[in-house]
């Protein structure tokens, strides 16, 4: 028996509500949690006119309660609020007049394997912020979208290849001092132990 994909469905008002959960209740690959269950939702999926503070607070609110995969359905889209989901983490973004039970149900089987589904014309335009922020706002400060900076994420890598503080000073034509500087930096803002923690947390995060 296929196991049933549990949504915790969040709306601004209880129209939106009983009209998206009128659509998932019949689908026998979704299961609507409850408040009272939310622990158990592997997806939420919040319904919203636009994606206002109000909105943003709600899916921030769903990240802090520990649910990870989230998916929007709003009426209205702008291009400023693209870059600001994305990074909250929302996985999948629908806009309500394509919001029939199959494109939900697909775009939440989607956010729940940790894959994005973005409406194609939108795709470019959220690119396009995403290069200009880093053209214009954190390549100028030496800054990538992983958090760390350039040089950081070079020093990690040479550690993860096994390289000593000697030997990484000599590849990237640094002082000694600065290496340790660079790893000590990292492990205190991150909070890890030492460089082999900074690097496995590197690793797992997909940084380096």
């Amino acid at each position: 028996m296929m196991e049933r994909l549990a949504v915790l469905l969040h709306a601004r008002d209880p129209i939106s509500y009983a009209g998206i959960r009128g659509q998932l209740a019949p689908r026998p690959e979704v299961r609507i949690v409850s408040n009272d269950e939310w622990e158990s939702a592997t997806v939420a999926l919040v319904v919203t006119d636009r994606i206002d503070e109000a909105a943003i607070r709600a899916l921030r609110g769903l990240r802090c309660r520990g649910i990870n995969r989230l998916v929007i359905v709003a009426t209205q889209i702008d291009e400023s609020e693209l870059v600001a989901v994305v990074e909250i983490g929302v996985a999948g973004l629908v806009r309500r007049t394509d919001a029939t039970a199959d494109h939900l149900v697909k775009v939440l089987k989607s956010a729940a394997a940790g894959d994005g589904a973005v409406p194609p014309d939108l795709l470019g335009r959220l690119l396009n912020q995403v290069g200009q922020l880093q053209r214009q706002v954190l390549g100028p400060r030496g800054l990538t979208f992983s958090g760390l900076a350039e040089r950081e994420v070079l020093v990690l890598r040479l550690v993860a290849d096994g390289l000593d503080t000697e030997e990484i000073a000599q590849k990237l034509s640094y002082s000694q001092r600065t290496v340790k500087n660079v790893l000590h930096d990292v492990t205190s803002r991150l909070h890890l132990r030492n460089r082999s923690h900074a690097v496995a947390y590197a690793l797992k995060h997909g940084l380096i």
